[in-house]
């Protein structure tokens, strides 16, 4: 096959692979800022766990982040998929007999099993952007009669995102990568996926993994120009 016929595979009529790879490109794109957003909330909590003079909080976030970080991702991401759908199941029939059928939805619980895998690495860069703060601007807060709340506010939070930011960029960039590890679970019409459909449809294996991952290359330059920019915003005042 000529380049011009393989091409226009790439069309968006009924012939053509254009309409499957962007609806793919959409829920790659979902799947890794809802994970994105539940591992920053896992990430601000483990954080402050970490931090809390509570031993059992620090010891369930040191659990929390050491079992995430020494097991496989794709690993992690089959145990929490197919265990939690389990779990969930379960619990529902003790419920009533109505949710003997009940399956969990694959979007929800590829976000779930990807957030929670991202929580333990963001909880880390949270807790190392919070310990970079000079303890004194916080004694200086607290001495002025700020409430905790206003604290957090003003202190805490604007200077943690400076501290935070290069690595919770890495994290996103990491999440739009590892978004594709959700193809393995099946239904779930991500990037990768359609790639594969594609390729073991017309058998042109590299043309449509080369466009897949063409794809995956446009998601990764954007994201690095929008990190640049709020590096850039953040950092205005400092040297």
């Amino acid at each position: 096959m000529d380049q011009a016929s393989l091409f226009s595979l790439l069309s968006f009529g009924p012939d053509g692979w254009g309409q499957r790879f962007v609806e793919g490109l959409v829920v790659t794109v979902e799947v890794s800022v809802s994970a994105y957003l539940v591992s920053l909330v896992l990430g601000l909590i483990g954080a402050s766990a970490k931090l809390s003079s509570s031993k059992i909080a620090r010891g369930i976030a040191d659990l929390y982040t050491t079992l995430v970080r020494a097991l496989p991702e794709l690993l992690l991401l089959l145990l929490i998929y197919f265990s939690g759908a389990d779990a969930i199941k379960f619990i529902l029939s003790l419920i009533s007999e109505d949710f003997d059928d009940f399956e969990v939805d694959p979007f929800a619980a590829a976000v779930a099993a990807l957030g929670f895998i991202g929580g333990a690495y963001m909880t880390e860069v949270m807790r190392g952007a919070i310990l970079s703060i000079p303890n004194g601007q916080i004694e200086a807060a607290k001495a002025c009669g700020m409430s905790r709340f206003l604290i957090l506010r003003r202190v805490i939070l604007p200077q943690m995102l400076r501290y935070a930011l290069p690595g919770m960029g890495n994290l996103w960039l990491s999440a739009t990568k590892d978004s594709s590890l959700i193809s393995v679970l099946g239904n779930t019409q991500d990037l990768l996926f359609m790639g594969y459909r594609a390729s073991a449809v017309t058998k042109h294996y590299g043309f449509f993994y080369s466009v897949a991952a063409i794809l995956f290359l446009g998601i990764t330059v954007i994201s690095m120009i929008v990190i640049r920019l709020l590096e850039a915003r953040l950092n205005r005042g400092y040297r």
